[in-house]
C-alpha cells in the first residue's frame, strides 16, 4: 500500500487566487514564479492564458504538492499573509523571520522590492522551514 504524501496546497486556494489570475497570483502560489511574472506583465497573456489555466489548475495543483514539503508552516496562510498583508512583513512574522519582519513593517516590504521578491520565493521559504 503506498502512502500517501500530505497536503501543501489547496485547489481552491488556486480556484480563488485564478480570479485574480491575470496578475499571475494562481501560477506564484502553485510554485511558478516564472510564468507568474509573465502572467502579470502580460495580463494572463492578454487574457487568453488565464482562461486556459481554469483547466491547468488541477495539473499545477498536483505538481505543487509533489514538490513542496507539508509541515508546521501553512502555505496557503503563508500566501494570504503575503498577498494581503505582505508589506507589512505579517507572512515573515509568521515563518519565525521575526528580523525582517520588522524591516519589512518599518519600510513597506523593504520599498515594495522584498514584497516583490518574497511572490518568487515563498514556496521556497515556507519548504525549508517544513523540512528541518
Amino acid at each position: 500500500m503506498s502512502e500517501m504524501k500530505a497536503e501543501t496546497h489547496l485547489k481552491s486556494m488556486g480556484y480563488l487566487l485564478w480570479i485574480f489570475g491575470f496578475t499571475g497570483a494562481h501560477r506564484f502560489y502553485f510554485g511558478k514564479p516564472v510564468t507568474g511574472a509573465i502572467w502579470l506583465f502580460t495580463g494572463g497573456l492578454l487574457g487568453v492564458g488565464w482562461l486556459i489555466d481554469l483547466f491547468l489548475i488541477p495539473g499545477m495543483y498536483r505538481n505543487a504538492n509533489h514538490r513542496f514539503t507539508a509541515g508546521t508552516y501553512d502555505y496557503s496562510l503563508a500566501w494570504i499573509f503575503q498577498t494581503f498583508f505582505g508589506v507589512f512583513g505579517i507572512h515573515r512574522f509568521y515563518m519565525g523571520k521575526i528580523g525582517t519582519g520588522i524591516i519589512w513593517l518599518l519600510t513597506g516590504g523593504l520599498f515594495l522590492v522584498g514584497w516583490i521578491y518574497d511572490f518568487f520565493t515563498l514556496n521556497e521559504q515556507v519548504d525549508e522551514l517544513n523540512r528541518r
